[in-house]
């Protein structure tokens, strides 16, 4: 898969948030053993300190841990990646609410036009 990134934020954030979104997505199961960093750094093609950074976000998130010879994790706490799961979605709410109201639209005919689209 190729990753595009944006040149205005900090790519070790860009990769946080991929790294959440295929977690709480399911495309990266609970309990699975993640790539080495090297390997996730090749298949994104960044730097692996850029890499290591991102994933001890990861990792103060809970999201992920370390067994010292095993490598890295993701959680198997399904409450947390629920948790976090919901938090992604208000993000995306607000953010169309928003948007819908500097365009003229209320809050009613906002859900209106996700009822009328959802899943076009």
């Amino acid at each position: 898969m190729e990753y595009i990134f944006d040149n205005e934020r900090p790519i070790y954030i860009q990769l946080v948030e991929i790294i959440r979104l295929e977690i709480v997505s399911g495309k990266i199961k609970k309990g699975e053993r993640l790539p080495s960093v090297r390997e996730l750094a090749l298949m994104m093609k960044v730097n692996p300190n850029t890499m290591q950074k991102a994933l001890a976000e990861l990792e103060n998130e809970k999201l992920i841990y370390t067994e010292r010879t095993n490598g890295k994790f993701v959680t198997q706490d399904q409450n947390l990646i629920e948790e976090i799961r919901k938090e992604l979605a208000k993000e995306k709410v607000n953010t169309y609410i928003t948007s819908m109201k500097r365009i003229g639209i209320g809050v009613e005919e906002a859900i209106r036009y996700l009822q009328e689209l959802g899943g076009k």
